[in-house]
């Protein structure tokens, strides 16, 4: 079963129109093994019943109607369908790009922080050694940026 609707950058329940719903509905039901094999039960059971003087004296031309119909409209659906799985898709990539910079901003400011941190360290060293001293251990902005 697809998870999708549990995304927090998907919209899902109220917050969908009646033909999204409906086309989840549609897309998870047509698009499932289980309707597949109804579908073929049905099929064969209909050839079974009408093999032998069955209720269609023409056994397969209202069948074969209906299969045509059913033709008639698969294109529609599966493009509505599709149209559904886009609309998802682009929901998950807004939310992912919104989430990325987001992270950028927050790399950035700590990189920001940590020089302020180094260089205020490095002053504080200055300050306690005294000026030009080397001793101890390798500074903090030197650290940071061997790593």
């Amino acid at each position: 079963m697809n998870r999708w609707h549990l995304h927090p950058g998907v919209r899902s329940g109220t917050e969908l129109t009646r033909g999204e719903r409906t086309a989840d509905i549609v897309r998870n039901g047509m698009g499932s093994w289980p309707f597949v094999m109804v579908f073929v039960s049905f099929m064969a059971l209909w050839a079974a019943i009408n093999g032998n003087d069955g209720f269609d004296p023409y056994p397969f031309i209202l069948l074969n109607l209906f299969l045509s119909m059913m033709a008639g409209l698969q294109g529609a659906i599966l493009l509505i369908s599709a149209k559904r799985a886009d609309s998802i898709s682009s929901e998950v990539a807004l939310h992912t790009l919104e989430n990325t910079t987001h992270l950028r901003e927050l790399i950035e400011a700590n990189t920001a922080l940590t020089e302020n941190v180094a260089r205020l360290s490095a002053e504080i060293h200055a300050h306690v050694c005294g000026p030009g001293s080397t001793a101890g251990a390798i500074g903090l902005r030197d650290h940071v940026r061997m790593s």
